[in-house]
């Protein structure tokens, strides 16, 4: 009799008795689960597995589908493969770089020794049709590091050699597709014709890959035009390849070369030469006296707003910070979110008509007694703080809602000058792998809830979500709003912050949800080689999360 397991299906919260050695893709079919959407991958005692995944003992096994962030990773990689192997049919030698994430998809550049036209565009769909129709099984190979490090360096993919090659592992991995050869960090779906829906379009002066909306799968992502951030990316693109450190593999290989303070340097004097150039702009505008700033959680809003007032004292002006935090509605008026608890993340948290109130009389020339909110007691109280401003005065508003027009609805826009900051990653793993912007900000926010907070990682990566879908509704929307972006991702921040962030994700427990996020998060800081962080400046972005600033908080 053949020997079975038992495998604990949590969609179903039913045991089934399997062979043993069945994969993931068996013990779905046998236990009957269908998925509306298709499956993707599947959580194996809280850790992210591929289809291909073989089962020798007992498990607990989620089936994920595209609607769960880490299903969504599996479908995006295995598209990703499949437009290389496109490109790699139909253009030899041609270069496909995973370059840039933008609302409606990936942004991608191609050389293939002259200008993309529109029919490159639509050959390469046609044979990702192709492709995906002919059910191709994408196979994962296991070997010797060096044996892969060889076989992409023959294929001329020298930063995946570069990346394996710093693993410092005896053995790694490498998935195949009908004889072309690529590695991801990932897992991949089994075969091509999981891929139910994509498109590729010409964007700017290289593509855009199309994928399915994560919350409505049926549909493609609809197309958002965000010109601003998407030249932010590109800018620091073209600046890292002019430096010769775009990819990982690079970047550990400067470092072992003893460039690593070089790099830190340029990073850190590119930021403060982009900021300066900002409070020259807003001194060029003399009608300007209210400083917005914006940004999703862990982007360095806080030192940047610091560092650009000290840009604005350079420049003779004098900016004066004003905290939103104090304008809080007291608790029982604060607004309810749909579980029943409140919303402190909702605009109408705020108490906007005093602080409309507020800011008009300053500009006014009266002065004004600023409020503080007691969290203690959910009342808003008198400050004893009176201010009134002169000519050389700005006001500094720093917060989720800075740029949300009902924020400072009654001050003309020649008034304002509004800036959206964040962590917008710019180091690519390789060619073909991307490093999600979000993780930059939640290992950040890992490192800092732990050093100043006292949260643990699991805390932390547990209340990500909701952060998240905060930012979804009121900052995203309105980043366009910004008359500046500020990226304040740093070249060598991963190395840096890997030194604490891998002794906290380490603490998280397998037997919780969360186990599967850190054990991703450690398993990318792997790829990077430590540095010393004794270097950074003390007035670095990342002083704000791993401490040593001089600036108070």
């Amino acid at each position: 009799m053949d020997k079975k397991i038992t495998i604990h299906c949590l969609n179903t919260g039913e045991r089934s008795d399997v062979p043993i050695g069945s994969t993931l893709e068996d013990v779905y079919r046998l236990i009957g689960l269908d998925m509306p959407y298709g499956v993707t991958s599947a959580k194996v005692n809280n850790k992210v597995e591929g289809l291909h995944f073989m089962c020798f003992n007992d498990k607990d096994v989620e089936f994920l589908d595209i609607t769960s962030p880490s299903g969504m990773r599996t479908y995006t990689r295995s598209l990703f493969f499949v437009l290389y192997k496109a490109v790699t049919d139909l253009y030899p030698g041609a270069r496909l770089r995973i370059d840039t994430p933008v609302p409606n998809g990936y942004y991608c550049r191609l050389d293939i020794g002259r200008e993309l036209q529109k029919d490159d565009i639509d050959a390469l769909r046609r044979r990702m049709h192709e492709i995906v129709d002919a059910a191709i099984p994408f196979h994962r190979i296991t070997c010797p590091t060096q044996k892969a490090v060889e076989l992409f360096r023959r294929e001329g993919l020298e930063n995946k050699a570069k990346l394996l090659e710093g693993i410092g592992t005896l053995y790694t991995y490498y998935y195949t597709l009908d004889g072309t050869a690529d590695y991801f960090y990932g897992s991949l779906l089994v075969n091509t014709k999981q891929i139910r829906l994509f498109d590729i379009v010409p964007y700017f002066d290289g593509l855009l890959l199309r994928l399915p909306d994560r919350h409505n799968p049926t549909r493609l992502q609809p197309p958002t035009a965000q010109r601003k951030i998407f030249t932010v990316f590109n800018e620091h693109h073209r600046w890292q390849e002019i430096l010769g450190v775009s990819t990982v593999g690079e970047f550990n290989e400067a470092c072992a070369r003893g460039f690593t303070n070089e790099l830190i340097n340029v990073s850190e004097a590119l930021q403060e030469k982009k900021i300066s150039r900002l409070a020259d702009a807003i001194e060029a505008r003399p009608e300007v006296k209210v400083i917005l700033i914006s940004g999703p959680s862990s982007s360095g809003k806080t030192t940047f707003s610091k560092r650009l007032s000290v840009q604005l004292m350079a420049c003779g002006l004098k900016p004066v910070p004003i905290s939103l935090d104090d304008y809080f509605v007291d608790r029982d008026k604060t607004p309810l979110a749909a579980n029943g608890d409140y919303d402190y993340e909702h605009i109408e948290a705020l108490n906007l008509p005093l602080l409309s109130e507020q800011l008009q009389a300053l500009l006014a020339g009266e002065e004004v007694e600023l409020p503080r909110y007691n969290f203690q007691t959910g009342k808003s109280e008198k400050s004893g703080n009176r201010l009134r401003i002169d000519r050389n005065t700005l006001l500094v508003l720093e917060g989720i809602h800075a740029l949300n027009p009902q924020l400072t609805a009654d001050i003309p826009d020649r008034r304002k000058y509004k800036i959206y900051a964040s962590a917008l990653t710019t180091i690519l793993l390789d060619d073909h792998n991307y490093i999600p912007t979000t993780d930059n900000r939640l290992l950040r926010r890992i490192v800092r809830d732990y050093r100043y907070r006292g949260y643990s990682a699991t805390e932390t990566i547990r209340r990500w979500p909701s952060v998240r879908e905060g930012e979804d509704r009121w900052i995203f929307p309105y980043q366009e709003n910004a008359d500046a972006m500020f990226n304040s991702a740093l070249l060598f921040e991963f190395a840096a912050l890997r030194s604490q962030a891998l002794p906290l994700l380490e603490q998280v427990p397998e037997n919780v949800p969360e186990y599967s996020e850190a054990y991703r998060l450690r398993k990318f800081l792997r790829y990077l080689k430590p540095i010393s962080t004794r270097g950074l400046p003390p007035t670095s972005l990342l002083r704000e999360f791993l401490g040593g600033s001089t600036f108070k908080y």
